[in-house]
């Protein structure tokens, strides 16, 4: 679950079957499922072909260190022997790859090694409140004020904010981590083990493990869904690497044991292998070269507590997920006390003003209250007063998200780092959380924030400063002045950068006074204001020259990998690669080891040292710039919506970024009844505003 697995989020699949009539009709359906058993052979040559050619690269690159090294002066030996170690340890992943043999195997259980030792992570705490109570419909807004551009959980458009409630927070895949204590705990999988070398984790599929539909899952499943994510019948960049780079071999013993090997051993190594969710065979019969088209609006069997039916479905307004009937986990450790409404109901509403008052009228159940205005204006009303809404403000630990500017740095003048830093000081952040957040919120102050040891501390975000921005700009060739304030070069170039944003009323006034403070810079920020979808399609093409975002980061470990390695920068004509999250086009060789030693990571202290490295050349190279961060959510809910105040769960599990992600919330029907009646009669209850912590736990 998004919650807490690493932020590799691989979702599942997607649809509602497909109703066959006529002999002939089915045996064209059954043979276009054959897709995957003829794709096994071709994806395993195309691994061992890839492995070659890697191997060769690293060879040359092995020989051209160790010549440098033995010609090298003294000071340049220390750098060079770091190189050579770097090779040699890529030299050794591609060896171990080669001598394992096919990427796809199938095998039988007796090939099941007998010493392994199975866990089941059952030893950590609950999650939820056991007065928790099944029923009821919870109705809640696109927080994004848009409808969802496609229901698939892949492909084109389809990471955008909603896809969190309909795959990742709720299907379940192999395992998963705790979203307090991030230890490993069962998802499909029932047990798990861990070979000596750390490399190689086996995963047991639950036998009651089934599907949304009825159908059993297998482990041949999961091999199916990295066949739907990585063949050619779908642009996926990003995960086809994923796949590609950090697993080395996926073997099935039988239909319910299967092991996942790694490049290498890792941190976290049975949650990374155990990232993938079972995709449905039934399901993906269809599959094919129109997957985009022929699954745009398709919801799949799911494993997870949720579905979406096609009634469900009204394009445009509303999605409707309903409880899965008789779901295989309901009485599951970790999962029992969760996923309580019978119906979640996600409308669309194209105005934040308008959602509160549905909110205020009692036609939405929940409402974020974080923004200074809903908080200290808004939610003053009778509602709250007579105790109908409560309030709460709600404290976490999950890493900050790293919102701000993405600069473009193939786009002029973004390609002059000097320009860059003077954007920084030119962006008066510190008058916005003054002014619109009313001092409650504070200044993010580097990418990647609030990982524990994996973050440093030390770096801070660049002031605003008139002076410092204009020496900055200067120094950039920008030394005069034009009639409108606004800097320009000798030939007349004007300083002028835009920033594309979804336009909602919160971020137009934002960038409002950050426009108009920056004119004091002699720096023009053009606003580039956009419907949400239209801004994600256009910066998923790298059209944008900065974009204003806050992109998921989740625990325990922090990731660079997507959003600095060069395979996310260029394609293999030197263009800008579309439908990537490297939103800066960065391409470095050191960032490219950097963020490779992070994922790959064998120890803490290799991953530390790697990251901060990483924040230190983000924050240094000026290329993302950070906005506002905030360690509370703040919460409004009518008060039949009961949140877990247990030993182990304050209202909601410490690592959820907002309450609603650990669907440990239920709706109680005797509640919601009582207070509509008290409403018509003018009965009242008592003011409720509450100051929630997490329970203490060690984290990393």
């Amino acid at each position: 679950m998004k919650s807490l697995p690493l932020i590799l989020a691989l979702a599942a699949a997607a649809v509602a079957p497909l109703t066959l009539t006529g002999c002939r009709q089915e045996t064209a359906e059954v043979e276009r499922t054959l897709g995957f058993d003829a794709w096994v052979p071709v994806y395993n040559k195309h691994i061992a072909g890839w492995l070659e050619k890697k191997k060769a690269d690293a060879q040359v690159e092995l020989d051209k260190t160790i010549a440098a090294l033995a010609s090298a002066p003294e000071d340049k030996k220390p750098s060079l022997e770091a190189q050579l170690e770097a090779a040699r340890r890529d030299m050794a992943k591609l060896e171990f790859r080669q001598s394992l043999g096919d990427f796809f195997q199938f095998r039988t259980p007796a090939d099941v090694p007998a010493d392994l030792v199975w866990e089941k992570g059952l030893d950590e705490p609950e999650i939820g409140d056991p007065r928790a109570k099944k029923g009821g419909v919870i109705r809640r807004h696109f927080l994004d004020l848009s409808f969802p551009p496609t229901l698939r959980p892949f492909g084109p458009n389809s990471n955008h904010s909603f896809r969190g409630d309909l795959y990742d927070n709720i299907d379940l895949p192999l395992v998963t981590l705790h979203p307090t204590t991030t230890k490993v705990i069962p998802g499909v999988a029932c047990e798990w083990a861990t070979s000596t070398d750390g490399r190689t984790v086996y995963f047991r599929i639950d036998p009651e493990a089934t599907y949304s539909d009825g159908e059993k899952v297998y482990a041949k499943d999961v091999l199916l869904d990295i066949y739907t994510r990585a063949s050619d019948n779908v642009v996926n960049p990003y995960t086809k690497e994923f796949y590609r780079e950090n697993y080395a071999q996926v073997i099935t013993y039988g239909d319910d044991v299967l092991s996942v090997t790694l490049s290498e051993a890792k941190l976290y190594a049975a949650a990374l292998a155990g990232t993938i969710s079972p995709a449905s065979p039934k399901f993906y019969r269809e599959y094919g070269p129109d997957y985009a088209d022929r699954y745009q609006w398709r919801f799949p069997p799911t494993t997870g507590a949720y579905e979406v039916r096609p009634e469900d479905i009204v394009k445009g307004a509303s999605i409707t997920q309903t409880r899965v009937k008789n779901w295989w986990a309901k009485d599951r450790k970790y999962y029992k006390y969760r996923f309580n409404p019978d119906k979640m109901v996600t409308t669309l509403v194209r105005e934040d003003s308008k959602a509160f008052e549905l909110f205020r009228a009692g036609e939405l159940d929940t409402y974020l209250l974080t923004q200074p205005q809903f908080w200290y204006e808004k939610s003053e009303m009778p509602p709250v007063y007579d105790g109908y809404i409560e309030r709460a403000t709600v404290f976490n630990r999950y890493p900050r998200i790293p919102r701000g500017f993405y600069m473009n740095v193939t786009k002029a003048p973004l390609d002059n780092r000097d320009v860059r830093i003077g954007i920084h000081h030119a962006m008066n952040w510190q008058k916005v959380i003054e002014v619109v957040f009313r001092g409650d919120y504070s200044r993010l102050q580097s990418f990647n924030q609030g990982f524990g040891k994996f973050s440093d501390p030390s770096i801070r975000a660049r002031p605003y400063s008139v002076q410092q921005a204009r020496e900055a700009f200067r120094a950039a060739g920008y030394t005069e002045e034009g009639p409108d304030g606004i800097l320009k070069k000798p030939g007349g170039e004007k300083l002028s950068v835009s920033i594309t944003y979804p336009t909602i009323p919160l971020y137009d006034r934002i960038l409002a006074i950050l426009k108009e403070d920056a004119k004091a810079c002699g720096f023009d920020l053009r606003l580039d204001g956009l419907e949400s979808t239209v801004v994600y399609r256009k910066v998923m093409q790298k059209q944008h020259e900065m974009n204003f975002s806050g992109w998921n980061t989740t625990p325990p470990t922090p990731t660079y990998f997507q959003f600095l390695h060069s395979t996310f920068a260029f394609d293999d004509k030197g263009n800008p690669k579309p439908n990537t999250n490297n939103l800066f086009v960065w391409s470095r060789p050191d960032t490219d080891a950097l963020s490779l030693t992070v994922r790959d990571a064998l120890t803490e202290k290799e991953l530390a040292e790697a990251s901060k490295k990483l924040q230190h050349i983000i924050h240094d190279e000026a290329i993302f710039l950070p906005s506002f961060t905030t360690e509370f959510q703040r919460v409004g809910s009518w008060r039949w919506v009961r949140w877990p105040d247990s030993a182990e769960t304050h209202y909601a599990p410490a690592l959820s970024y907002e309450p609603h992600e650990g669907y440990c919330y239920w709706i109680d029907e005797d509640v919601q009844k009582e207070t509509q009646e008290a409403r018509r009669s003018g009965k009242t209850f008592p003011e409720v505003n509450r100051v929630v912590h997490p329970p203490e736990t060690d984290q990393p």
